[in-house]
């Protein structure tokens, strides 16, 4: 790890823990002036009420977000079961509210005996507000220009949905829900989707990203942290963390750099990072019949 308070220019990787208000656009503004370069993107927007880890690439490495395994996501959330908002959160204005009779009804067992039904490879219509374009427009655009909108259900799969505590209030039963699951799906839903099985209606009122593929919480650095050492996974570290390795000579260094074909390599399913006799990351090649070849190269 690169750790500096001066403005850098390397290749890498930082995962930011966002705040709470701030959106994923912002964050990369903060971290393009921290970095001292204009080439940094994010990979899996979050939010601007949710919190938590927001990988990011700096310089060559925005490039390498496109090609990491960053598909599977872990989430800790809370929910309100009772009301339902215009936003499926509580950022958006309330629509209904919950007798206390129907209420009375939500215990943490009937709360668990409609998880089942969210785990797995499940059809999920993503929220209003969400980011996906209808006819080339955002739908949180359309719906706050006071459009009616219809948004297709998609496939997303869950793997892991526990309920962490349940509380009761004077507003709702208040859920804390810990979620592992693939790229696309919504927490917000989710809260929507399991309020609405219970009768009671429900919407998300806090959101906490945990993990994003093999980034987590342990090496994510506040923004006011970064400010102070900009930390910097380089990218030669995550490629060796994250692809198989294969370590070139000096003649097989001279075609890759160009992006040419190899033959005669026993490269590993999927792709491999390659590298240089002096530990320079070159690319990543990919095994295509009798030859290897380039799906992307990160030096000149």
């Amino acid at each position: 790890m690169t750790t500096t308070s001066e403005p850098i220019v390397a290749d890498g990787i930082v995962v930011v823990d966002k705040p709470a208000g701030l959106t994923s656009h912002t964050v990369v503004a903060r971290v393009r002036r921290l970095a001292g370069t204009r080439k940094v993107g994010h990979a899996g927007t979050l939010d601007p009420m949710a919190t938590g880890v927001l990988v990011v690439g700096v310089n060559r490495a925005t490039r390498l977000l496109g090609h990491l395994q960053l598909a599977d996501k872990s989430y800790d959330a809370t929910m309100l079961l009772g009301a339902t908002t215009t936003t499926d959160d509580a950022e958006g204005e309330l629509l209904t509210q919950a007798s206390p009779e129907a209420l009375a009804a939500v215990t943490e067992a009937a709360i668990e005996a409609e998880l089942p039904a969210f785990r797995g490879e499940i059809s999920q219509i993503p929220s209003k507000v969400s980011a996906i374009k209808v006819d080339g427009k955002r739908a949180y655009e359309r719906v706050r220009a006071g459009e009616e909108i219809e948004l297709k259900p998609r496939s997303v799969t869950i793997s892991r949905y526990d309920v962490l505590a349940v509380r009761r209030g004077e507003q709702g039963v208040e859920v804390d829900i810990s979620v592992d699951c693939s790229s696309g799906t919504y927490i917000r839903a989710l809260a929507r989707d399991l309020g609405a099985r219970l009768g009671v209606g429900g919407h998300l009122t806090a959101l906490r990203r945990t993990r994003v593929g093999g980034f987590g919480l342990t090496a994510a650095h506040t923004l006011e942290e970064l400010g102070e050492q900009f930390a910097l996974l380089p990218i030669a570290d995550v490629a060796a963390e994250t692809f198989p390795r294969f370590d070139a000579d000096a003649e097989q260094e001279a075609a890759i750099r160009t992006g040419r074909p190899l033959a005669g390599l026993k490269l590993s399913a999927g792709e491999t990072a390659m590298f240089a006799p002096d530990g320079t990351f070159l690319a990543l090649y990919s095994a295509q019949g009798p030859l290897a070849k380039p799906s992307a190269v990160f030096v000149g």
